[in-house]
């Protein structure tokens, strides 16, 4: 992955290395962490519960691409709030992600 430095975003914080990376062929990454305290939606930085801890991981000048499937408005006013480039990837829970997701991400990356 020469363009990214893939991180894995979830709840399932460790246990995400532990299944997914054999169900989808992908190496270990490391994973956020958060604090179980402000785990609802509403209570951290922006509104969602994984703002606090994506913040926390890149800094805000560092490019960042958030594929997931509960992007909502919070989530699109951090993004254009943020002083470094921003993507978000939408994807539907029933598809995931899929090829016309990944041209995106590419062709983002390359033209940063």
């Amino acid at each position: 992955m020469a363009d990214f430095e893939p991180v894995w975003c979830t709840g399932w914080e460790e246990r995400a290395n532990e299944h997914l990376p054999g169900l989808l062929g992908l190496g270990p990454w490391p994973v956020l962490h958060f604090d179980k305290g402000d785990a609802r939606a509403g209570t951290s930085l922006a509104g969602h519960w994984k703002l606090a801890a994506i913040d926390a991981h890149l800094g805000p000048d560092r490019p960042a691409a958030w594929i997931d499937d509960v992007l909502d408005e919070p989530c699109a006013r951090w993004a254009a709030a943020r002083p470094g480039p921003t993507l978000l990837v939408p994807t539907q829970p029933a598809a995931g992600f899929t090829a016309v997701e990944a041209a995106r991400l590419r062709a983002w990356a390359a033209a940063l």
